[in-house]
């Protein structure tokens, strides 16, 4: 908690906003990791959330959480994303995350097939405890269209603490890179747009390496 200490003060002006959240709406370029993916069978969506979310837990900033009004910082944090079940009404998909690739994967299709498959409303996080439900960050995916903005439902904006990250389509094949339209909205105590930047950086080189190691296997 020493980093955040640094920026505690900062963090206690947007505490007393009734809205402390920023939200940053980004072209993020990546290395395209589609036909790595294609000859490996791996899929792109599930890749690319494994990548996100390694990503994620190098900023400290993302890793802030409030409970019982004091500031921690949690040590890990569950899968999870956004299904679409086959009533076309939103799910939730959840599952404990593996450092290995292709564990994670499996992990993360399994859940994923489970909420597609449920008509009833599953992980809603009523399950977990107030200090559970902190180890989170939502994700949402979009593949239909070239996402410009999004905001996300607050039940109540003072107390929201976990990032929620967004991401749309995925750009046509074009050499090396690929870009896809990337939101961040999280509390300004503890993000600021340059973090948001670290962020893309850190997405962009989790990518790359990952690819790297697994070419070698």
């Amino acid at each position: 908690m020493k980093n955040f200490e640094l920026r505690r003060d900062r963090y206690d002006v947007f505490r007393q906003f009734a809205n402390p959240l920023v939200n940053i709406s980004l072209t993020l370029e990546v290395p395209d990791f589609r036909p790595f993916c294609k000859r490996r069978q791996l899929p792109p969506f599930h890749f690319f959330l494994y990548c996100v979310l390694s990503a994620i837990e190098t900023i400290d900033n993302f890793m802030y959480r409030i409970h019982e009004n004091e500031v921690i910082r949690i040590d890990d944090f569950i899968g999870s994303y956004t299904v679409i079940n086959g009533d076309s009404n939103l799910n939730f998909a959840r599952f404990t995350r593996s450092p290995d690739l292709l564990e994670f994967i499996a992990r993360s299709v399994r859940a994923g097939r489970e909420a597609t498959a449920s008509r009833a409303l599953i992980n809603t996080s009523a399950d977990l405890t107030p200090r559970q439900i902190r180890d989170n960050v939502f994700i949402t995916c979009m593949p239909w269209f070239d996402m410009r903005a999004i905001e996300h439902p607050v039940f109540c904006h003072r107390d929201s603490d976990i990032p929620s990250l967004a991401w749309g389509k995925f750009s046509a094949p074009a050499g090396e890179k690929m870009t896809l339209p990337f939101s961040v909205q999280a509390h300004h105590g503890f993000v600021d747009g340059f973090h948001v930047h670290l962020l893309a950086q850190a997405i962009a080189g989790r990518v790359a390496e990952v690819m790297a190691a697994h070419a070698r296997t």
